[in-house]
């Protein structure tokens, strides 16, 4: 029996659920429910039929292609951005801070970051336009990535059966 309901895990994801709430569902331990609520809420706001399978964050999801099985990373939109074990940031619209110009639009001149040292690279869905990640690196070093989630194991882990292709 789950501990919460699927109204306030809805809440959850939405901002919308009070903090008493909030902070026992975080110092308490988790239900084995949660998971499974959780993917039902992502996988009722986003706007295609594939299955949402696992948040890599706010509107950005491994998803489980019903068309072919495969499972790749897409954005709440439907962009998808390919292959879950591949870097999505590759395959998004990429746009660096990388003068006192561009930096300057989001921080006072005083307080910006020195570019020879440290750039901003902000990552974007090409479809919707929503912005997924932001990176502070060295101008020189390559696109981080962030994550290359073991699903076996972690399908494993939840006791839940694993998508077909992974």
């Amino acid at each position: 029996m789950s501990t919460y309901t699927k109204k306030q895990v809805a809440d959850l994801v939405k901002g919308d659920l009070d903090w008493d709430t909030v902070h026992l569902m975080l110092s308490m331990p988790k239900d084995n429910d949660r998971y499974k609520l959780y993917m039902e809420v992502l996988n009722e706001n986003v706007d295609y039929d594939d299955k949402v399978i696992l948040a890599l964050g706010p509107r950005l999801n491994v998803v489980e292609r019903k068309a072919d099985q495969e499972i790749v990373v897409m954005c709440d939109c439907g962009h998808d951005f390919g292959d879950y074990r591949k870097n999505w940031k590759l395959n998004a619209l990429i746009y660096v801070r990388d003068s006192e110009e561009k930096m300057e639009q989001i921080y006072p001149a005083i307080m910006a970051p020195d570019t020879n040292w440290q750039v901003y690279r902000e990552y974007y869905c090409p479809s919707c336009g929503i912005q997924h990640d932001v990176e502070a690196p060295t101008p020189w070093y390559p696109v981080m990535h962030d994550i290359q989630p073991d699903l076996k194991t972690f399908f494993e882990w939840l006791e839940m059966p694993a998508p077909a292709k992974i």
